[in-house]
């Protein structure tokens, strides 16, 4: 019944977890072996120009930039992890973004 239940990252294929609140979001890979996050990103981290967008736009930026956070750790697959969110709107926007920066989902 539980998502996580079923998901399970690995240092060389990370769970990518997205938690959104009604403010603002967060995307963090996590290796689920020895407990650790590889790399995060909040909305906070982006641009001025892009914390102006909507919040659909910032979620795909968040994406972008950590496919980069994680190709610079030599991340180059992750384990997508949707939480108890439906996969539409920021959670969505996310998955894209890291594919478009060049995540394997």
């Amino acid at each position: 019944m539980r998502t996580r239940a079923r998901i399970f990252g690995t240092a060389a294929a990370p769970r990518l977890s997205v938690f959104r609140s009604n403010r603002l979001s967060y995307v963090q890979l996590i290796d689920d072996d020895k407990g650790h996050t590889l790399a995060a990103v909040s909305a906070n981290d982006l641009s001025a120009a892009d914390r102006k967008k909507p919040k659909v736009a910032q979620a795909y930026a968040m994406g972008e930039l950590l496919a980069e956070k994680a190709h610079a750790a030599g991340i180059a697959k992750a384990v997508f992890d949707r939480g108890a969110y439906r996969y539409h709107g920021r959670v969505a926007a996310v998955a894209e973004g890291a594919r478009k920066g060049g995540l394997a989902l």
